[in-house]
């Protein structure tokens, strides 16, 4: 699946946390996990009362994440489901991009290969593992850096990837032939280890690490020691140019597989009674303690990979767009959501936090349950936005193709069959890598106001609408479901055997591109 892998930016930040985990020592935790079936196979549901939840409270919840541009909504509390809810046109057997989650993942799997004797400690000095590469920029700070400051993004690397701006590094990682020389050669900029700077650069690094050290691709190591025990059967992901799965990002997985990562966490390592990842492994991502530096957020902490702050009860795999999966200890909560928009963690956090009334069952409540079962029924259910009426040349520019010159969206060719019981579109695109082919799309699109959704391609599952603005001028939206992406709409123009397309680019800057029929 394709992704931007841009870090998570523009975040509106609320305060998140972890404090006093010490409420719920190895016991209690061990006491959970008994009482709760483990969700290898699949996960066993319950109402919220019956886990001590409020289901009005929930119905809020899913109220917020419409305003946030939700693509699914999941909260376990208990070792069982209590909330599942997916908003149309998304569904939740479409597998959904992570972002920087994939992050944790690395982590994740960089424990395990601690724990099965592959990498002898977090203090290695990361040059180690690449003897056999010639690398620019080689300094003691270099040589100091080690895999614990790659988890803590303290390497040191001089990287330009801000929270709240343009990853510059990133991109230009994206741009190289080989990345992992891309950020070896990198200068340095600090001393390992004192100062906090986000770098997607990191994990690429360590994902290279993990495919030295196992002789397999993160992807596949994943299959054996991580995936395959937590019963997770299907996933994307991305791949650089040597064939090294991208480590900051490009993970694609089902919301429910996602919860299953937090609920690893939830029971401090532990699957099926039998240690997978190394509690102290677990208790440092909790107990983060290095500073972000974060104007928004002063609190925001980082290790391993995770997210917390210090006051709300809750650390977390974090990425672009609000993919984000919130582990709850003292609430024995894990929550996960995806999106295609920036949404407030903090008040993510505040909603699921007060919807726990009790430790205990909560008599039933049929007013509530009334609520939360129509708010899930409302957001499933796709709207049909207004649609004008059919254009005279409608039939005219039906079947043709329309050929753009370069352009800053990378769009070559459209072709709308319009005239047709079956409406459809076929685009091409040209790929960001000149030395590769272009990419072409087709499938057909809904006239109604409703999206139809294509059918399901490596590069993903594409729903599309359309509808006439005027006579000369038609409204052409896609959605890629699950990419974490907002819709793309382009107003195309109309005149004889001209077309002007508008459309906004990446950075939301609005691009305006003239086309011609193509003449056979």
């Amino acid at each position: 699946m394709r992704n931007p892998g841009l870090a998570v930016s523009r975040i509106v930040f609320g305060t998140i946390a972890l404090v006093g985990l010490t409420c719920c020592g190895p016991a209690a935790f061990a006491q959970a996990a008994s009482e709760s079936a483990w969700p290898t196979t699949q996960w066993q549901t319950s109402t919220p009362e019956e886990q001590g939840m409020d289901p009005a409270a929930l119905a809020k919840l899913i109220e917020y994440g419409t305003s946030r541009s939700f693509d699914s909504l999941l909260i376990v509390r208990h070792g069982r489901i209590v909330l599942d809810a997916s908003y149309a046109p998304y569904t939740a057997d479409i597998p959904h991009i992570t972002n920087s989650v994939t992050k944790a993942v690395i982590g994740t799997l960089t424990a395990i290969a601690y724990k099965d004797g592959l990498l002898d400690s977090a203090n290695h000095q990361m040059l180690d593992f690449f003897g056999d590469r010639s690398i620019a920029n080689v300094d003691d700070k270099k040589k100091a850096i080690t895999v614990q400051s790659l988890l803590d993004m303290t390497s040191g690397l001089d990287w330009s990837e801000p929270l709240n701006g343009r990853p510059d590094s990133l991109i230009e990682m994206e741009r190289s032939p080989d990345w992992v020389k891309f950020i070896l050669d990198r200068p340095m900029s600090n001393t390992p280890g004192d100062i906090f700077n986000y770098n997607s650069g990191n994990p690429h690094l360590l994902s290279a690490v993990l495919t030295k050290l196992t002789g397999m691709s993160a992807s596949d190591y994943a299959k054996a020691r991580l995936f395959g025990p937590l019963g997770i059967s299907a996933w994307n992901w991305r791949r650089d140019p040597q064939g090294i799965s991208t480590g900051g990002y490009g993970l694609a997985l089902h919301p429910r597989d996602m919860a299953k990562i937090g609920y690893l966490y939830l029971r401090q390592g532990e699957w099926e009674g039998k240690p997978l990842v190394p509690r102290d492994w677990v208790e440092k991502a909790s107990r983060a303690n290095v500073n972000m530096n974060s104007s928004s957020s002063p609190e925001l902490r980082y290790s391993n990979f995770f997210w917390a702050l210090p006051n709300k009860q809750v650390y977390m795999a974090v990425g672009y767009h609000c993919q984000v999966i919130m582990v709850f200890p003292a609430l024995d909560i894990v929550a996960v959501t995806t999106a295609r928009n920036f949404c407030s963690l903090g008040r993510l956090a505040d909603h699921i936090s007060s919807a726990v009334k009790s430790e205990t069952p909560l008599p039933p409540d049929p007013a509530g349950a009334n609520l939360l079962a129509g708010a899930i029924r409302d957001i499933s259910t796709e709207k049909a936005t207004e649609v004008g009426a059919t254009s005279g040349i409608a039939s005219s520019i039906s079947g043709k193709t329309y050929k753009f010159p370069g352009n800053p969206l990378n769009v070559k060719s459209l072709s709308l069959t319009l005239a047709d019981p079956r409406p459809r579109f076929e685009l091409e695109f040209n790929n960001r890598d000149p030395t590769r082919p272009s990419l072409r799309f087709t499938g057909p699109i809904g006239l109604d106001g409703l999206y139809r959704k294509s059918e399901p391609a490596a590069t993903g599952i594409v729903a599309t609408k359309g509808s006439w603005l005027n006579d000369g001028t038609f409204l052409f939206q896609r959605l890629a479901l699950g990419a974490g992406a907002p819709v793309q709409g382009w107003t195309l123009r109309f005149d004889g055997g001209k077309i002007n397309l508008r459309g906004n680019d990446r950075a939301g800057r609005e691009v305006s591109v003239d086309g011609e029929a193509d003449v056979p």
